[in-house]
C-alpha cells in the first residue's frame, strides 16, 4: 500500500511540475512603462487543438479609466469590436510545440489600441515567465513583453 501511495504521489508531482513548464496557465501582464500589473490572462488549449488567451481581469486602472471597458478601438470588422475586454480572447489560433513550451502562428490583440499583431510565446525561467512577442509582418519588427505566472 505504501508503495502504491508513493507511486501515485510521485506521478501527481510529475504532472504538476510538467504543467508549470508549459504556456498553458494563468499569467499577469505587466505594463511596459509603469511596471504595474495590468491584467490577468488565461492561456488554454481549445477543443480544436489551438491555443487561446482570454482576459480574466484588469488591474491598476486609473481613476478616469473604465473598470469594465468595451473595445471601441478594435477593428470594426473584428468580432471583438464593441465587446467587453474582460472575458475577451486576445490571443487566437496559436500552434504550440509538442511539449507546449512555445507557440506561434497566431495573433494577439492589444485592446488598448485595437491593433492585431502576429504572435509567438515561449516559456522562460523554468516556467515562471512567458515571453510574448507581438510583431507586424516579420518577427524582427516587434517587441517582447514578459508575463508572470500566477500560481
Amino acid at each position: 500500500m505504501k508503495k502504491l501511495f508513493s507511486i501515485l504521489a510521485f506521478s501527481l508531482i510529475a504532472v504538476f511540475a510538467f504543467s508549470q513548464n508549459t504556456i498553458v496557465g494563468t499569467w499577469k501582464t505587466i505594463d511596459d512603462v509603469t511596471g504595474l500589473e495590468r491584467s490577468t490572462v488565461k492561456v488554454y488549449k481549445a477543443k480544436n487543438g489551438m491555443y487561446y488567451g482570454k482576459i480574466l481581469a484588469l488591474h491598476n486602472r486609473q481613476p478616469d479609466e473604465d473598470k469594465d471597458p468595451i473595445c471601441e478601438v478594435c477593428p470594426k470588422n473584428d468580432y471583438r469590436h464593441n465587446k467587453k475586454v474582460i472575458g475577451m480572447s486576445i490571443i487566437t489560433k496559436m500552434e504550440a510545440s509538442s511539449d507546449e513550451t512555445s507557440a506561434s502562428g497566431g495573433k494577439i490583440l492589444d485592446p488598448k489600441n485595437g491593433k492585431i499583431y502576429g504572435c509567438t510565446m515561449e516559456i522562460i525561467e523554468g516556467g515562471a515567465k512567458l515571453k510574448v512577442r507581438g510583431f507586424l509582418g516579420i518577427k524582427a519588427l516587434g517587441r517582447n513583453q514578459t508575463w508572470v505566472r500566477v500560481n
